[in-house]
């Protein structure tokens, strides 16, 4: 390896927002991660359902369309 060339290879503490904290090297300085293997869910199990719905849900729900409403329109025709 060539001197001067290479960036320095040093002990970095990475911490998660769960408290989490992982020692290992890198070129960086100490970082900040939202999400760890401790807190993700794909490795604890704990599936979080996503709040986003379909295409049709959030059009109703961005015009102030009910249930109800659409129920009664289909019934209509």
């Amino acid at each position: 390896m060539q001197k001067e060339l290479h960036p320095e290879y040093k002990e970095t503490t990475i911490t998660c927002a769960c408290g989490e904290e992982y020692v290992t090297k890198s070129t960086g300085e100490d970082m900040r991660v939202e999400v760890c293997s401790s807190c993700h869910p794909f490795y604890t199990g704990k599936k979080r359902r996503a709040a986003k719905g379909g295409r049709v849900e959030r059009f109703n729900k961005k015009y102030g369309i009910s249930e109800e409403e659409s129920e009664e329109e289909t019934e209509e025709k």
